[in-house]
């Protein structure tokens, strides 16, 4: 504790006057417990008794009150017993860089957050976390430790977390790469502005799925890109409306379209690459939950198709295992590697290497794989759960658009235009559902409402009881605007 001394008078008088000025000036705040009288001395090089006797002094003065059993805590005379704290004034920013997160990301409301006051949450994006998980992670965490070098990890990643991706890959994915053209990432948040930085100049063109997540579009116009949204259909993006003015990149995600679940078909993938060919642009591949299919063979990977090396492809371990798991690959064609290899080090000097050692050995022994099909089981049971309550409690009202993978549905209310379907979305949370538009993932806003459902995080049960809630939220709303039909 820094408590500068005055020199003037008594050593228990400046002890006191340097703690009311830290209590004053806030560095002490109301609240806080104030150190033991032997540690305060120790750390000071006074005596016990002189910090027991400024103690006395502060007591005496309102500044300190004592708790039995507790220790002695900072009170700030006269002070009101919870003042209304003002946001402090926001400087003006300071580059364009800055500008540009001030226009396109709002922290304070960022769209699939957990809505406060909801007792149910049909919330997308988090997973089903296996209790076998936790302790086979626990295992491959201390084996990690007792088996990883202290010194920083390089900046590409482990080599043996690299070469258990490839071989994970090739098997599952049909992607054949070599682990030097891997290059371990922070998730696909961290990937996508890798890409950003090494491919695109301010200004520069890119073409997105229109709908798509969200953070990737905010990612993109952060750092300068110009988005032309292309729309999708049943069969994933709409190559055949690509300009002629060829994009810097494209961005997709054949294997499980987000929002919509879409699975990209097969000439759509052989029209995307011979487009990306012909006017050498690059092309973004992100295998979004590509792990968890149900009702169909997975398509090749781009990246496994494409002879001309156009195709940058990540995937993420954070939606599979924990999101709080930050990490991910970003497979890079050879050409491009040490590029992205230098970004990854100026970003953050390289990944956790106890992380990267637990899930290589996690990987290597299997227990990925098998996690991986315990996973796709649970999954598949909460979908067919959900989709059964949904038709049975709510069938006429609901326009299910059936997602074939994932851990969520895309559901459209049917004749409910969007500002409808804002007023039932805050009704149903009034009434403890969370409940999630589609409306952010578009850059085109649609002509209906539309409703993500995640299912990953909820047991049968669960799923349930929230779609009892949400048949009764329908009714009630239907019931309120009968009088005015």
């Amino acid at each position: 504790m820094y408590l500068p001394l005055d020199g003037r008078g008594p050593l228990h008088g400046q002890l006191v006057r340097s703690l009311k000025d830290a209590v004053l000036a806030g560095r002490l705040p109301a609240g806080m417990r104030f150190p033991p009288s032997r540690l305060l001395a120790q750390q000071l090089g006074l005596s016990r008794n002189t910090v027991l006797a400024a103690y006395e002094q502060l007591r005496a003065e309102g500044f300190m009150q004592a708790r039995v059993g507790s220790g002695s805590f900072v009170v700030l005379p006269g002070a009101p017993a919870q003042p209304r704290s003002e946001p402090p004034a926001r400087i003006p920013a300071q580059s364009a860089y800055a500008r540009r997160l001030r226009r396109y990301h709002d922290h304070a409301n960022i769209p699939g957050r957990r809505l406060p006051g909801t007792v149910h949450s049909f919330q997308y994006g988090v997973p089903f976390t296996n209790p076998l998980l936790t302790s086979a992670w626990a295992r491959a965490l201390s084996h990690a430790a007792a088996y990883t070098p202290p010194n920083y990890p390089a900046a590409q990643g482990l080599p043996a977390l690299r070469a258990a991706v490839c071989e994970y890959l090739s098997l599952r994915r049909g992607v054949r790469a070599a682990p030097e053209d891997v290059v371990i990432v922070a998730g696909t948040q961290q990937a996508v502005s890798l890409a950003a930085r090494v491919l695109l100049d301010e200004g520069d063109e890119v073409a997105i799925e229109d709908p798509q997540y969200f953070a990737v579009r905010e990612a993109l116009q952060i750092h300068g890109a110009r988005l032309l949204p292309i729309p999708v259909d049943r069969e994933g993006l709409r190559t055949d409306l690509l300009p002629e003015r060829p994009p810097r990149l494209i961005c997709v995600t054949p294997s499980h379209q987000f929002p919509t679940g879409a699975l990209m078909s097969l000439p759509r993938r052989r029209a995307l690459l011979d487009y990306a060919r012909r006017h050498e642009c690059w092309i973004f591949e992100d295998d979004y939950d590509g792990e968890f299919r149900f009702d169909a063979q997975p398509h090749a990977a781009l990246y496994g198709l494409d002879d001309a090396r156009r195709t940058l492809y990540v995937g993420t371990f954070s939606k599979v295992l924990f999101p709080s798991l930050r990490l991910g690959y970003l497979v890079v064609p050879p050409g491009l590697r040490e590029d992205f290899v230098s970004a990854k080090w100026a970003d953050d000097f390289g990944s956790p290497g106890i992380e990267q050692a637990a899930l290589a050995h996690f990987l290597a022994d299997g227990g990925f794989e098998r996690h991986l099909r315990r996973t796709a089981k649970t999954l598949r049971q909460r979908r067919d759960a959900l989709l059964a309550a949904l038709r049975r409690l709510a069938g006429d009202a609901l326009e299910i658009q059936d997602s074939r993978a994932g851990m969520h549905l895309l559901v459209w209310l049917r004749g409910c235009s969007p500002a409808q379907g804002d007023a039932f979305v805050a009704h149903a949370q009034s009434r403890g559902l969370g409940l999630y538009s589609v409306a952010p993932c578009y850059m085109q806003a649609p002509a209906r409402a539309g409703l993500l459902f995640g299912y990953g995080a909820l047991s049968v049960a669960e799923i349930e009881e929230a779609a009892r809630l949400f048949a009764a939220c329908l009714d009630e709303m239907a019931f309120a605007a009968a009088p005015a039909a």
